[in-house]
């Protein structure tokens, strides 16, 4: 009797772990087929984001931002029910001193998969947000490309041949 019991024990102590070992698989053969959603924000310092960063950014600096080109684009996942209420998208970023010094203005214009956005023009340095609401109907797929433009850059001179535009430190949709 006493056999005939641990022989039972052993039984469901073995047959437990294969029970949720399956359930686990399955539920991560679901994740695997659904594959890692696209963030709605990226952080310029974080190397996480480099991937959604398709083009017009430089190396990180400082450990928290980039600067940016005069084209830059990026692509961000598209918030829950966005498709049905529409996002606001935000840049937020500084106009740093030199590019004021250099260029006195500086306008910054966007587009949502090819859909413009109205410009804003920046004549003191300083740091700022872009923000502009996007229309429910341009965002039905899961991300889209965002790309902005800047009427002027600099070149910093001494060697440095990149034309640099604003120092960006972040860039999202969020859902209204």
């Amino acid at each position: 009797m006493k056999r005939a019991l641990g022989v039972a024990l052993l039984a469901a102590v073995l047959w437990a772990p294969a029970g949720c070992h399956k359930k686990k698989g399955a539920a991560s053969e679901a994740a695997v087929e659904e594959g890692p959603r696209t963030a709605t924000m990226v952080t310029l310092g974080d190397p996480k984001s480099a991937p959604q960063l398709v083009s017009g950014f430089y190396d990180i600096e400082g450990g928290a931002w980039r600067w940016t080109g005069k084209q830059f684009t990026v692509e961000l996942g598209v918030p829950f029910d966005a498709g049905q209420k529409g996002a606001a998208l935000e840049l937020n970023f500084t106009v740093p001193d030199v590019v004021i010094a250099k260029s006195k203005t500086v306008t910054l214009a966007a587009s949502v998969d090819g859909k413009a956005l109205p410009p804003e023009t920046y004549s003191q340095p300083g740091q700022y947000t872009y923000s502009r609401n996007i229309p429910p109907a341009l965002l039905h797929a899961a991300t889209v490309k965002v790309a902005f433009t800047l009427d002027k850059t600099i070149q910093p001179g001494g060697g440095d041949q990149r034309d640099l535009g604003i120092v960006a430190a972040s860039i999202g949709l969020k859902g209204l």
